[in-house]
C-alpha cells in the first residue's frame, strides 16, 4: 500500500511540475497583448519582459544544480515552490514594469530548477521497470500546460487586467505540487535498490558476468567534484558527451523553428484565420499530447535508445520533405520587421531579429486574412509575436506553435468588433493554390515532426540524462547539459530569420534534415540503453564499460 501510495505521489509530482513549465511559457503570449497597453510597453520592453523568464532559468541552471545536490531533490522541489509562490504574487499584483519582469525572472528561476529537480527526484524514487513512465509523465505534463494556457489567453482576453488573472493561477498547480511532495520521503526510498528489484525478477540484468559482479561490489555513493565531469574518472567524460550531444541535438534538428511556421502552413492548405489559428495551436498541440503519451507507453517496453532513433529518422524524412516540397511551392517567409519605428529602438536591431514595425501588412508573416486584425492590435503586435516566438522556443522541452497564437490572440481581441470574411474562395487568387498536393505533403510532414519529436527527443533526452550519472553529481549534471540546452536553444532561435536571409527557406530546412541524420549515428554510437536496469547498475555498467 505504502508503495502504491509514493508511486501515485510520485507520478503527481512528475505532472505538476510539467504542468506548471508549460503554463509559464505559454501564459505569456496571451498577456503581452493586455500589457502592452496597460503599461504602454514600447517593443524593446515588450523583449525585456519574455526575456526576463529565460534569463532567471539560465540562472537556475548554472546554480540550482550546486543546490539539488548539496541540499537534496526534494528541498529543491519544495523551494522552487514557494520561489513561485512568491512570483506569481509579484506578477499578480505589479503596479510597474520593473515588477513584472522581477515577477517574471522569480518564475524562470523556479520553473528551471523545479524541471531539473523533479525529473532527478522522480527517477531516483521509482522502481526500474516505471521509470520511464513517470520522468516521461513530466513531458505530457508540459504540453497539456502549454494546451491550459492556450485556453484561458482566450478566456481572459476581454476581461479587463485579465493578465493578472492569467499569471495569479499558476499559484493552484504550485500549491499542489507543495503539498504532495510533503508527503513523500525525504531520501528516495529504495523502492528501487535493485538488490530487491532482481530478487522480484523485475530487473533482469544483461548477462551473468554483470549479476555476479553486482553482487560483488556493493554500491557504495561516490563524491564528485564538479571538474570530474571531464576528466576519465568512472568515465564521466564520456557520460558528459552523450549528455551535452543529446540537448545540442534536440535543439539543432531546428525544433523550436519548425513550429514557427505552423500558423503559415495551415494557410497555404486553405484554412483561412480563424480556423487556421485555432488549428494550428490546438491541433499541434493535441498532436503533442497523443504523441506524448505513445512515448510514455513504449519508454520501459521499446526502450530509451529504440525511441531516440526512430524519432529522428523521423524527423530526418519530414523535415527534409518540406524543405524539398517549399523549394518547388515556396512559402513566403518574410520578415516580421524591415525596420525600426524610431530612433531609439534601433540598437535593438542588431541584437534580436525583433523590432518594431511600423506597417506590418508587407512584412508579417501572418497569413492576409487576418491583416484586418494587425492593425487593431497596435505597432507592437508582431512585434510581440516573433518575441513570443523566440521566447516560446528556448525552452527545449516545449514549444508553443507561436504564429497562430498571436493569430488568435489578435483574433479574440477583435471577435467582438469585426468579423474577419473568409466565406469566399478559400484561397482568393493566392499563388500557392496551385500547389495544393504539395502543400499537403508539407502539413502531414510537420504533423509528423512534431509526433517524432514528441516521442524522441521530447521526452527521451530528459529520461537518459536523469540516468546515466552518478546519484552524487547527477543534480550539476542534468544543470550543466540544462545550461547548454537555453543557450542553444536562444541561439537557434535568434539566428533564424537570418539564416533564412543567407541560404534560403529549403537549404535551412534541408540543414535540420542532416542535423537528424548525424543525431541518428551519434545516439546509435554512444547512447547506451538504460530500460529495466537501476541507477546504481546503469552507474556501474558506465563505470566498467568504454
Amino acid at each position: 500500500g505504502r508503495a502504491l501510495l509514493i508511486l501515485l505521489l510520485s507520478a503527481t509530482v512528475s505532472l505538476l511540475g510539467g504542468l506548471i513549465f508549460g503554463y509559464e511559457l505559454g501564459i505569456i503570449s496571451g498577456a503581452l497583448l493586455q500589457l502592452q497597453i496597460d503599461f504602454h510597453l514600447s517593443c524593446f520592453k515588450q523583449e525585456i519582459l519574455v526575456s526576463a523568464l529565460l534569463i532567471g532559468a539560465l540562472l537556475a541552471s548554472l546554480v540550482g544544480g550546486i543546490l539539488i545536490d548539496r541540499h537534496g531533490r526534494r528541498r529543491a522541489i519544495l523551494v522552487s515552490n514557494l520561489v513561485l509562490l512568491v512570483g506569481s504574487l509579484i506578477l499578480t499584483l505589479a503596479r510597474s514594469f520593473i515588477g513584472l519582469v522581477i515577477g517574471r525572472m522569480t518564475v524562470g528561476f523556479a520553473i528551471s530548477v523545479s524541471s531539473m529537480a523533479c525529473c532527478i527526484y522522480v527517477s531516483e524514487m521509482v522502481a526500474a521497470h516505471q521509470r520511464g513512465l513517470l520522468v516521461s509523465l513530466y513531458e505530457a505534463g508540459i504540453t497539456v500546460g502549454i494546451l491550459l494556457s492556450y485556453a484561458l489567453n482566450y478566456i481572459f482576453a476581454d476581461v479587463d487586467e485579465g493578465w493578472r488573472y492569467m499569471f495569479g493561477l499558476a499559484i493552484a498547480p504550485t500549491a499542489m505540487q507543495f503539498l504532495s511532495i510533503l508527503f513523500l520521503p525525504v531520501n528516495p526510498v529504495k523502492l528501487s535498490s535493485w538488490d530487491s528489484d532482481c530478487q522480484k525478477g523485475l530487473i533482469q540484468l544483461q548477462n551473468t558476468e554483470d549479476r555476479e559482479v553486482a553482487k560483488r561490489e556493493p554500491y557504495k555513493e561516490k563524491h564528485y567534484s564538479f571538474l570530474d565531469l571531464f576528466r576519465t574518472r568512472d568515465n564521466m567524460r564520456r557520460r558528459t558527451l552523450v549528455g551535452l550531444g543529446l540537448v545540442l541535438f534536440q535543439q539543432f534538428t531546428g525544433q523550436p523553428n519548425v513550429l514557427g511556421y505552423a500558423s503559415k502552413i495551415f494557410h497555404s492548405v486553405g484554412f483561412q484565420s480563424n480556423s487556421s489559428a485555432i488549428l494550428a495551436s490546438v491541433g499541434l498541440g493535441a498532436i503533442k499530447v497523443v504523441s506524448t503519451l505513445a512515448a510514455m507507453a513504449f519508454a520501459d517496453k521499446a526502450g530509451r535508445r529504440a525511441l531516440l532513433m526512430a524519432g529522428c529518422v523521423v524527423m530526418a524524412i519530414s523535415v527534409t520533405t518540406i524543405g524539398l516540397t517549399s523549394r518547388i511551392a515556396p512559402l513566403a517567409m518574410a520578415r516580421d520587421c524591415k525596420a525600426a519605428a524610431d530612433a531609439n529602438a534601433s540598437h535593438s536591431l542588431t541584437q534580436h531579429p525583433l523590432m518594431p514595425l511600423a506597417s506590418q501588412a508587407a512584412v508579417s508573416p501572418i497569413p492576409p486574412a487576418s491583416s484586418a486584425v494587425k492593425s487593431q492590435a497596435g505597432p507592437g503586435f508582431a512585434a510581440s509575436r516573433s518575441l513570443t516566438k523566440v521566447f516560446a522556443s528556448t525552452q527545449s522541452r516545449e514549444v508553443v506553435p507561436d504564429s497562430s497564437l498571436t493569430q488568435k490572440r489578435g483574433l479574440v481581441g477583435q471577435s467582438k468588433k469585426e468579423t474577419v470574411e473568409s466565406t469566399g474562395s478559400p484561397f482568393g487568387g493566392a499563388p500557392w493554390a496551385e500547389h495544393m498536393v504539395l502543400n499537403w505533403i508539407t502539413l502531414l510532414s510537420m504533423m509528423a515532426f512534431v509526433s517524432a519529436f514528441s516521442i524522441g527527443f521530447g521526452p527521451m533526452t530528459w529520461l537518459v540524462l536523469s540516468e546515466i550519472y552518478p546519484a552524487g553529481i547527477r543534480g550539476r549534471a542534468f544543470a550543466f547539459c540544462n545550461s547548454f540546452n537555453w543557450a542553444a536553444n536562444l541561439l537557434i532561435s535568434l539566428s533564424f530569420l537570418d539564416l533564412i536571409d543567407a541560404i534560403g527557406f529549403s537549404w535551412m530546412f534541408l540543414l535540420y534534415g542532416l542535423m537528424a541524420v548525424l543525431a541518428v549515428i551519434f545516439i546509435y554510437l554512444f547512447v547506451p540503453e538504460t530500460k529495466g536496469q537501476s541507477l546504481e547498475e546503469i552507474d556501474q555498467q558506465f563505470s566498467r564499460k568504454r
